[in-house]
């Protein structure tokens, strides 16, 4: 079989490479973490071997996510958020005619794979995640993850010894083992790997798990540890409603790489699982949303000083604004009662700098505006969109101050590595809500 073309979608100025192999009526979009190279990864006969595998189950389509193999690369000063990472995948697909693929992710782009079937359940068949991880720091919830002292030392050999001889975890005679080190070369460079890890170190998606509902596998190797401690698989499994959890044993002794000794276990737990869902259809009416709520400090007395005509007037110009911005950073407005607007947003990151924007943009009209965000799960009925998320961003909103941002723990946690800053405001009540909720301001977006 001859290496597949690699071809490049675009988003934006950003080229991303991808690959097309085999046929069929289902599309399987293959993620891989920890290392990718689409041209590459056919030397290998244990990955082509692999891939090969999965493209009996349907037209697999293969990339590189931003700043790796074969796709533009960035900087340690250039780390791509989560949303762009999903909005890449997006682009991919489009460039493919690949409407609904089944989506099958491992390692740290689990998290992104994650995101994209809550947000957009309309675009994902269902979700297979090998070895994911979810969240990068261990705690008493999640402790398969690596502490910030072992972080630390990993980066530190990045540093000094990139890529390090423990990186390859097989026997030092294997004939792939040098193939394995230029691989890793090709992926990415030791800067922006350790500037990515960084990023990934302040970023959590469990929050995301609960809403999704597309079927879900989960694949872990009950003998691993380090990268694929299998306590990490099973805590995304029980976190996802409704995900099947399998356990594939790893006899070569090579741990996380899974195109190996799992190799065939997987190709053949994804080809079962593919056929099982293949006629099912997702549910559409509940989705992963920013929620943005704003609206104008003081109104009343305003409105009192400027009396009802010239009152009315001002709103105008404000709500014409206020959806010029929303446009701008592809906000969808729901509802707008009085003085304040209610829009959702595909990714948290674009919803915060839109609610920066409408406070700069307003201020030349002599009134201040103050904004609410928080990402959950929504429900649409009838175009109308609800649910507890949309009730807590509501309340966010409520406890803003002026010109101020104010966001949930869980947007905070979404958007680490856009460059955006955030300043705690500490736990606070929302009135109608369970339990206590840490509340951040936006200082910088």
């Amino acid at each position: 079989m001859r290496t597949p073309d690699t071809r490049y979608a675009w988003n934006g100025d950003v080229a991303l490479a991808y690959q097309i192999v085999g046929q069929g009526p289902t599309d399987l979009l293959y993620y891989q973490g920890w290392g990718s190279n689409l041209d590459i990864g056919w030397e290998s006969p244990y990955l082509s071997r692999f891939l090969r595998g999965l493209s009996a189950l349907g037209r697999l389509i293969l990339t590189d996510k931003r700043g790796w193999g074969c796709s533009d690369r960035f900087s340690p000063n250039d780390v791509p958020a989560y949303e762009l990472l999903t909005d890449d995948l997006l682009a991919v697909m489009d460039a493919v005619a690949a409407d609904r693929p089944v989506v099958f992710a491992s390692g740290e782009c689990a998290g992104v794979a994650s995101l994209l079937a809550a947000t957009y359940p309309q675009r994902v068949t269902a979700l297979i995640l090998t070895d994911p991880l979810v969240n990068f720091t261990a705690t008493d919830e999640a402790p398969g993850s690596a502490t910030p002292e072992e972080w630390n030392d990993f980066f530190r050999r990045v540093r000094e010894e990139f890529p390090q001889p423990g990186w390859w975890t097989g026997p030092d005679d294997h004939p792939e083992r040098e193939w394995f080190f230029k691989y890793v070369r090709a992926t990415v460079a030791p800067g922006a790997l350790v500037a990515e890890f960084r990023r990934f170190l302040a970023t959590d998606v469990r929050a995301v798990l609960p809403f999704i509902h597309v079927p879900t596998l989960v694949i872990v190797d009950p003998d691993g540890d380090g990268d694929t401690d299998p306590r990490n698989g099973r805590l995304a499994a029980s976190l996802i409603p409704s995900a099947a959890l399998v356990e594939v044993p790893d006899p070569g002794g090579i741990d996380w790489h899974h195109w190996y000794g799992r190799s065939s276990g997987i190709v053949s737990e994804s080809g079962s699982f593919v056929q099982d869902v293949i006629d099912e259809e997702a549910r559409f009416d509940r989705v992963v949303a920013t929620v943005l709520f704003t609206d104008i400090v003081d109104s009343a007395r305003k409105a009192a000083e400027l009396g009802d005509h010239d009152w009315r007037a001002l709103v105008e110009q404000h709500h014409a604004i206020v959806r010029g911005m929303l446009a701008r950073h592809r906000g969808k407005e729901i509802d707008t009662a009085g003085d304040g607007f209610f829009a959702t947003f595909d990714g948290p990151a674009r919803a915060i700098r839109c609610a920066r924007a409408i406070i700069d943009a307003v201020r030349p009209l002599g009134i201040e505006v103050r904004s609410g965000l928080h990402t959950g799960e929504v429900e649409t009925i009838d175009e109308k969109v609800g649910g507890l998320a949309v009730a807590i961003g509501a309340r966010v909103g409520a406890a803003a101050r002026t010109s101020e941002v104010l966001v949930s723990q869980t947007v905070k946690d979404l958007v680490a590595g856009s460059g955006i800053a955030f300043e705690d405001r500490g736990e606070h009540e929302l009135k109608g809500i369970p339990e206590s909720w840490r509340l951040y301001r936006v200082v910088a977006a």
